[in-house]
């Protein structure tokens, strides 16, 4: 998840590197070690927090477009019932094979982008997860979410912290896999968000998105992409998404008026808070990019990067929603671009 402090500015900078040097990601490192439960506790509260039944209730997809809230927070507690998942465990491998799983069995074509990554701690194996779905052009709309979790904090499981967006971008592959449209929708799965150490040193972070930005790059196919949208921490309950000020204003203005029209003003906020995130590496290129999240929601009581992100923190409601947002603006995204 991104870093700490927001940013207001968006500096010409981000072009002259692939990995983005980020305000202070890690300050709140120390806290959440210290705070952290002893493994015997965060495991029962874990089992807890899985067994409990949602405060709210997803809205019938009838209601959300097609999009099936119901369905998507499903997916997130299978996410989460795989335990922690840094960048090259044991848990994100089996949280690779559900996503490979899933997507193919959506009918999506799956493309996967094995790499290593240096860390301060050594080379990493990683993947990136790609679903395409077909368009009858050559524009792309790029849907974006990391699946990793941080590593540093013991029995962290990350329910909002990636597998509430993990769950979003799975549910609309279900929905746009084999449906072609005019411009073709890849939904890309990044893995390495999360620092390894610390974010404000050595580009530890955004892994998956750096490698993603520059493989698109040499593909050519970058200058294809029309739009991207990163999902990040976008399932809490009290969700209130900022417009996000790093982001493209033009795409901010087609998301927020789309949520406007469809009800959700008290969601997609009009205060604005700057965040560095797997957004940066697109925005560095010059792809139209904006980042969905709510940061600060999950700061009080403070629940971001502790073993205290489990699955009761999060909202099939908020969860249907952002997939009711994000599917109707894609649509009008391929009406923008036909």
């Amino acid at each position: 998840m991104p870093n700490t402090c927001r940013r207001f500015v968006f500096a010409g900078v981000l072009i002259a590197a692939i990995g983005v040097a980020a305000c202070s990601h890690d300050g709140s490192r120390s806290e959440a070690s210290a705070s952290a439960a002893t493994t015997s506790q965060a495991s029962a509260s874990q089992n807890s927090a899985a067994a409990a039944k949602p405060a709210e209730s997803a809205p019938p997809a009838s209601q959300t477009g097609g999009f099936d809230g119901a369905k998507a927070y499903d997916q997130v507690a299978k996410i989460v019932s795989f335990g922690p998942r840094p960048p090259g465990s044991e848990g994100i491998h089996h949280v690779q094979d559900y996503i490979h799983g899933q997507l193919q069995s959506f009918g999506c074509t799956v493309d996967e982008d094995d790499f290593h990554a240096s860390t301060p701690t050594g080379s990493i194996a990683m993947k990136n997860i790609i679903a395409k779905t077909p368009g009858t052009g050559q524009g792309i709309i790029l849907l974006l979410t990391h699946y990793d979790s941080l590593g540093s904090v013991p029995n962290f499981v990350g329910a909002e912290d990636s597998a509430s967006s993990t769950g979003v971008m799975l549910e609309m592959a279900r929905l746009l896999c084999g449906k072609k449209q005019a411009n073709a929708v890849w939904i890309a799965f990044l893995d390495g968000e999360e620092a390894i150490i610390d974010w404000d040193k050595d580009n530890d972070h955004t892994y998956g998105s750096r490698e993603l930005s520059a493989s698109l790059a040499v593909s050519g196919d970058l200058k294809r992409v029309k739009a991207a949208i990163l999902a990040d921490m976008i399932g809490q309950y009290g969700l209130e998404i900022p417009r996000e000020s790093n982001s493209t204003r033009w795409l901010v203005d087609l998301i927020w008026k789309t949520a406007a029209h469809l009800g959700y003003q008290n969601i997609f906020v009009s205060r604005e808070a700057g965040y560095s995130d797997d957004h940066e590496p697109f925005l560095a290129r010059g792809v139209p990019t904006v980042d969905l999240i709510d940061y600060d929601g999950y700061q009080q009581p403070k629940y971001w990067h502790t073993a205290e992100d489990t699955l009761d923190k999060v909202s099939p409601r908020s969860i249907a929603i952002v997939g009711h947002v994000i599917l109707e603006s894609v649509a009008e995204l391929q009406k923008k671009f036909h």
